[in-house]
């Protein structure tokens, strides 16, 4: 199971999710962490062995890009407000993936 750091745009009720399924999630906001920009946050999860998990596509897709995948893992998904799918789509997309060390995972939301 994945050690994850929920970024402060998280919704808890995935976090919980991810939880209940036996990943290891702490969220900034539990970090005390809020108000840090993303570099730093991205920067926190890597010192403490965490990929990030951020609904913030663009802002972390860069990062990834600027720090040429020297961090722990990035999980960026599309909003979705079925929590626990977007929970069960997140732990199938770790499931697929051997390390997350220097990796972006795209969680996309279906296409209805």
């Amino acid at each position: 199971m994945a050690r994850l750091l929920a970024d402060e745009d998280f919704p808890k009720p995935t976090v919980d999710a991810l939880r209940a399924q036996g990943h290891e999630v702490v969220t900034v906001q539990e970090l005390k962490l809020g108000g840090l920009r993303d570099r730093e946050i991205l920067e926190s999860a890597t010192a403490r062995g965490r990929a990030l998990i951020s609904h913030n596509r663009k802002d972390f897709r860069l990062l990834h890009q600027q720090t040429q995948g020297r961090h722990a893992g990035i999980v960026v998904c599309t909003r979705d407000a079925d929590f626990l799918t977007l929970a069960e789509r997140i732990s199938s997309a770790l499931a697929s993936e051997n390390a997350l060390e220097g990796r972006l995972i795209q969680v996309r939301r279906p296409a209805k």
